[in-house]
């Protein structure tokens, strides 16, 4: 059972308002998608912990940097569930987790940030390995 809007609204407002584009339906997620060219990062946001410590701040960080992706998406576990599971299945091959985060080029996955990568990190590190795998997908 999804959380009450009223509690999850800060959480995704903590992306929405640096630009992230939030994706809720499943609809959406396929318009996103079919746009192949250049680089996309999905991210998987959640209510946990990790998310709150680790996860937001840290991409919020790494957005800060010289090199990020061409397209900022959002979808909300346990939330917006058709337009999770709509970006999971194009991230075959990693068992859902969240918040996770995946990153594409030119329509084709190549990287991807687990849970177990997030947790226990700070928001500083989490930034350091978003910033690594953005300069990645850039060359």
């Amino acid at each position: 059972m999804p959380y009450p809007e009223e509690m999850v609204a800060p959480m995704r407002a903590e992306l929405t308002s640096i630009g992230v584009q939030e994706l809720k339906t499943a609809d959406a997620v396929g318009t996103a998608m079919a746009n192949k060219s250049g680089t996309a990062l999905y991210f998987i946001n959640s209510v946990c912990g990790c998310a709150a410590g680790s996860a937001r701040p840290g991409l919020a960080l790494a957005l800060g940097g010289e090199t990020k992706p061409d397209n900022v998406y959002t979808v909300f576990a346990g939330q917006d569930s058709d337009a999770t599971a709509e970006v999971r299945k194009n991230i075959l091959g990693f068992p859902p987790s969240s918040p996770s985060a995946a990153l594409f080029k030119d329509g084709q996955l190549v990287s991807m940030v687990e849970r177990h990568q997030i947790q226990g990190y700070s928001a500083e590190q989490v930034a350091g390995m978003f910033g690594q795998i953005f300069k990645l997908a850039a060359e």
